[in-house]
């Protein structure tokens, strides 16, 4: 049995794995697609006071109910920091950790540090001006950003974006000095340039590195792609 737990980043919600869910869908394979806290379909738990911590709670709580064993974890963007906390603490559970273009922290780093200080200041003054001071409105998700393309994704996706808890890019992760105990998985989405880009910052310690020709948000503009790929590292995983 290969049981894929795939993390949403940023604005989006489980629903976003839906195209990648139908095509992982086979015999001997589970798959489990949670939304986080005052996202998607929760939107109405929106607060003030959601923070990282409750994001990464969110993840061990599917893992723990459901009792999963040998996930492969799969985090996409600002999940790559929830998935690496959520790892850490349920290390037995899982059998590889992979980021699909995501953050990829190291203990006591919050989000801004893995990012420009440009991105930082323009995800405070969004939060300020158009979110209350405490949610970045996601207006900030902007279609370039997502590396949409396709007309059919554009009015998919866009209408489905949620503002995001700002608290959770400010907080920085705890991880053990233990961490990484499983072996990790980095996806590169490169856009349109060549295959062989040099490795990104982010994946600069992770070995089993790959690379797809689409934007950020790969799992909806290259679900084939995404699904073979995760397939493969699963078969690997496991082999």
């Amino acid at each position: 049995m290969t049981t894929y737990v795939l993390v949403h980043g940023a604005w989006h919600g489980g629903w976003c794995w839906r195209k990648v869910a139908r095509l992982l869908k086979a015999p001997g394979t589970d798959f489990y697609t949670p939304t986080l806290t005052g996202l998607g379909e929760r939107v109405h738990l929106a607060s003030p006071d959601i923070d990282l911590e409750t994001h990464i709670c969110d993840v061990l709580g599917v893992l723990e109910t459901e009792d999963l064993k040998d996930v492969v974890l799969v985090g996409h963007s600002y999940a790559g920091i929830v998935v690496s906390a959520a790892a850490d603490r349920a290390a037995g559970r899982i059998a590889r950790v992979v980021y699909l273009d995501a953050i990829v922290p190291r203990d006591g780093q919050c989000l801004y540090d893995c990012a420009s200080a440009k991105a930082r200041d323009n995800f405070e003054e969004q939060a300020r001006v158009g979110g209350e001071g405490w949610r970045i409105p996601a207006s900030a998700a902007t279609v370039q950003f997502l590396g949409l393309k396709e007309e059919t994704d554009v009015s998919w996706v866009m209408p489905k974006l949620n503002a995001h808890p700002i608290r959770t890019f400010r907080d920085p992760v705890k991880l053990s000095a233990n961490f990484p105990q499983m072996p990790r998985t980095y996806i590169n989405c490169i856009g349109d340039k060549p295959l062989g880009q040099p490795k990104s910052a982010q994946a600069a310690d992770i070995e089993d590195y790959h690379e797809l020709q689409t934007g950020h948000d790969a799992m909806v503009t290259a679900a084939v792609d995404v699904a073979k790929l995760l397939s493969r590292i699963a078969e690997d995983t496991t082999a």
